[in-house]
């Protein structure tokens, strides 16, 4: 059965579009909700299996309603991406540190588009089973049970921090972690660090990484993530 895909969209057209596009691309079950509050009412009476979010709504804004998505415990695991315009990173950082999945700036290809919905209901698929014990991205093989990495067969020398790093980035291809996201991940919540200073560990972690370095890519304005193979 086609997964049922919630479009919370203001404009009209976009949504007409999306929902074709979808519909073209084998996902024939999508609803769309043309504001925040009609968005809120529709996730929690269909349970959708992901959502698509624009950030700019009338009424409540497409921020507050991911925010209140994720703290709704019902509705909490549902994959959300965000639609947004270029330039809108402060939004795209907010939106990920509130915990969307990922996001795709206007226009978007409709067959980008279906790839990340795709990646996204993968991994909502595989999120109940057991945890991995390693991570294995050609290359690059982590061991999370002796907290080690190889790549190409030869061992990395890195720091905790570092690892910590490389196995958030790694068990996520694709999806961006913001500076703050990072140094929760690696530091906890209380932490306090610049900017620069996240810039400066990943610079760190591509320098030892060596020709591989380039897997990890820089979103300007909004953080970093790890390309798949």
């Amino acid at each position: 059965m086609s997964p049922k895909i919630l479009l919370i969209e203001d404009d009209p057209s976009i949504c007409d579009m999306t929902k074709m596009n979808l519909n073209m691309n084998g996902f024939s079950q999508v609803c769309c909700a043309s504001s925040g509050e009609e968005g809120l009412a529709a996730a929690a009476q269909m349970l959708p299996d992901l959502i698509l979010l624009d950030v700019m709504l009338p009424g409540i804004d497409g921020l507050t309603v991911c925010r209140n998505l994720k703290n709704n415990p019902l509705l909490a695991n549902i994959p959300i991406i965000m639609l947004t315009a270029k330039g809108e990173e402060n939004d795209i950082v907010l939106g990920l540190e509130m915990g969307a999945d990922d996001y795709i700036t206007k226009p978007y290809s409709s067959k980008v588009l279906a790839a990340r919905i795709a990646v996204q209901l993968r991994k909502k698929t595989t999120a109940g089973r057991e945890e991995p014990r390693s991570i294995v991205l050609g290359p690059l093989s982590i061991d999370l049970i002796t907290h080690s990495a190889t790549l190409n067969g030869a061992g990395l020398l890195l720091t905790a921090d570092e690892f910590k790093t490389l196995v958030l980035l790694a068990s996520n291809p694709g999806r961006v972690f913001t500076r703050n996201q990072i140094i929760r991940a690696v530091k906890g919540d209380n932490y306090s660090v610049t900017a620069r200073a996240i810039d400066m560990h990943i610079v760190n972690l591509r320098r030892k990484l060596g020709e591989w370095a380039d897997h990890i890519e820089t979103i300007r304005g909004v953080g970093y993530r790890i390309a798949g193979e």
